[in-house]
């Protein structure tokens, strides 16, 4: 595959599974176009044009000519300079590396990941919240996640790889989209009714169950496996973590169980508060879930793809 093709298949990929709906994300690209088209020059010198096609930041192509063939690919959850040594040496070794992919993004892909949280609006308008307070309530948190972006030594690793020649991408969003949808299809077909089964029901996957193994499984951060999971909300796209003033709005809905990557004591403390069940599936397990269901399609379409940092591949 032509590098070109790798990135538009996730961006594909993507919006095709984008909890949203195709529909609503087509209407944010319209929406983002209009935009642009308003902006004075100046604007449109520093505007980022795939925004114009692909609705999200955190996925990115960052080295690379387009039209590369891509024959093997490094890919991990975490790239970093260490992992791109670690490509380098690889292929000193006689094992070519031509494209290095990584799950959590890098450059631009991570300065702009706060974009991505609004995503996050539409998804809590879906379970019962009002529009104007899911949008009244992520704005502060949105605000905070960007502030917070803006230390990092984004392009660390970019720089690395730029050196030693490697072309490099992110996939988040369109990952995460990807595991969500799966997990939430999985529920409506396995009709847990504890948050016990809930549990269950993921380690029967086999990403969550080698986690398992080494002490990053499923686990139940509120509630317990006797009670009643009602309604389950699979909380894994968006960027990062939402705003903890959504459970108090979410107790109101008929939502009773989160699945979710990660949870804050902040924001777990808020869940307690509303009995809102909580199960942490686990952060490396569920964004490898996300990333196998598009890293089959490459294989599929002659792509070598060899595993690491975190990256805990299967085959479907």
């Amino acid at each position: 595959m032509k590098l070109k093709e790798i990135y538009e298949l996730a961006v594909k990929m993507g919006m095709e599974s984008d909890p949203r709906g195709k529909e609503q994300v087509l209407k944010a690209l319209e929406k983002e176009k209009k935009r642009y088209e308003k902006l004075s020059e100046k604007e449109k010198e520093e505007y980022d044009l795939e925004n114009l096609t692909n609705p999200y930041s955190d996925t990115r192509v960052f080295l690379g000519d387009l039209e590369q063939e891509i024959h093997t690919a490094l890919v991990g959850i975490d790239m970093e300079v260490g992992e791109v040594l670690l490509a380098d040496r690889l292929t000193e070794k006689g094992t070519k590396i031509d494209l290095i992919i990584t799950h959590h993004p890098e450059g631009s892909g991570i300065a702009k990941l706060y974009e991505v949280m609004h995503l996050q609006e539409d998804i809590l308008h879906q379970l019962g919240v009002p529009i104007n307070v899911a949008e009244g309530i992520m704005a502060p948190r949105i605000g905070e996640v960007k502030r917070g972006l803006m230390p990092l030594n984004h392009n660390r690793a970019i720089d690395a790889a730029k050196l030693l020649g490697f072309a490099f991408m992110s996939v988040h969003t369109p990952a995460d989209n990807l595991v969500t949808t799966f997990l939430t299809n999985y529920f409506n077909e396995k009709k847990p009714e504890t948050v016990g089964e809930v549990v269950d029901f993921l380690k029967e996957l086999p990403e969550y169950k080698e986690a398992t193994k080494i002490g990053a499984g499923p686990t139940i951060v509120v509630g317990a496996p006797e009670r009643r999971c009602g309604k389950i909300f699979v909380d894994m796209t968006g960027g990062t973590s939402g705003s903890d003033e959504m459970f108090a709005k979410l107790s109101t809905t008929d939502v009773g169980t989160i699945v979710t990557m990660h949870i804050s004591e902040k924001h777990k403390k808020e869940a307690e508060k509303h009995n809102i069940n909580v199960v942490v599936a686990g952060h490396m397990a569920s964004d490898s879930l996300g990333m196998n269901l598009w890293l089959d399609k490459l294989e599929e379409n002659g792509v070598r793809v060899i595993a690491t940092s975190g990256l805990i591949r299967v085959k479907r």
